[in-house]
């Protein structure tokens, strides 16, 4: 509530769920309310029901200015791939990137133990595509599409930060034709790790089930997956983490510097795990700051 005093979230959007279609288009002006859409018309590929938890959405929060070009982020929220923290993890954070002129879009995508890798990497992807295929109607630069995670969300941006696709050209569905590589990260003491002594084992076995192939483990391990064409990375943890120790930023941070991809880490002394935006505190509320800074001065924000 303190966060939403700081900023008032002002959220804006162009697409609305139409009576026909969830993808009907409507003409501008842009409307003051979020809109929740989801991934795909009908059944997400691998669905196994159409409750809630089987329809995953893109929740889009625009800033009060959107003439554009914008920046634009993914959010993934946190929650061990079981549940998802969609307040701490995924409005403020969306209210925050608002507030400093960054269209900011909210992932639920869906989870273990009923859903494993790699149904959680494709509603990424498709939520990586479907910004990608509108950055017009929505004044969003599709060079600068990022995408930002917490905790296990953390490690679901860094798995879409190392595995990803040009589209296919070929496809039926326009969306898919759009390439899923997003052109910056955001990780926020993020799972990286699946095979280290530091391994968060709540998300391995909610991604992958009780005994994975060793092979798919050291796959989804993103510290060993960082190639040059992983994109630029900004990286937040505390040293006082218990729940995700920091050697998972750490190690993922030399695998960026060894490929000599762009990036910059911050780690603070103090703060448990799961801290979100915490702007009412006297030392982490500088990590939203600095990241401010280096998209900057990276050129993602203009």
């Amino acid at each position: 509530m303190l966060i939403a005093q700081r900023w008032p979230l002002v959220f804006a959007v162009v697409g609305l769920l139409g009576a026909s279609s969830a993808w009907a288009q409507v003409p501008a002006p842009i409307l003051q309310e979020p809109v929740t859409l989801p991934l795909w018309n009908g059944a997400a590929p691998g669905a196994v029901g159409s409750a809630a938890e089987d329809i995953p959405t893109l929740t889009v929060y625009m800033p009060p200015n959107t003439t554009g070009p914008m920046t634009a982020v993914i959010v993934a929220p946190g929650g061990g791939y079981r549940a998802l923290s969609m307040n701490k993890e995924g409005r403020l954070p969306a209210a925050y990137l608002n507030s400093i002129g960054v269209a900011a879009f909210v992932l639920k995508y869906r989870l273990g133990p009923t859903y494993h890798h790699p149904i959680e990497l494709g509603d990424m992807q498709r939520a990586i595509r479907i910004v990608r295929s509108r950055a017009a109607e929505w004044h969003i630069d599709p060079a600068r599409i990022g995408v930002m995670g917490f905790s296990a969300g953390g490690h679901l941006a860094s798995t879409a930060s190392t595995k990803f696709d040009r589209g296919n050209a070929t496809a039926a569905d326009p969306i898919d034709r759009v390439g899923s590589r997003p052109d910056f990260a955001i990780l926020a003491y993020p799972v990286i790790t699946l095979t280290e002594a530091w391994t968060h084992q709540g998300s391995k076995t909610f991604l992958l089930g009780e005994k994975p192939d060793p092979a798919l483990v050291r796959s989804l391990s993103n510290e060993t997956q960082v190639t040059p064409d992983t994109p630029p990375t900004f990286v937040f943890h505390t040293y006082a983490d218990t729940t995700v120790p920091v050697e998972n930023s750490v190690y993922y941070f030399v695998a960026l510097r060894k490929a000599g991809i762009p990036a910059e880490m911050h780690i603070f002394k103090d703060g448990p795990h799961g801290v979100g935006m915490p702007m009412q505190d006297p030392a982490l509320s500088a990590w939203p700051t600095v990241l401010a800074n280096w998209l900057r001065a990276s050129g993602f924000l203009r």
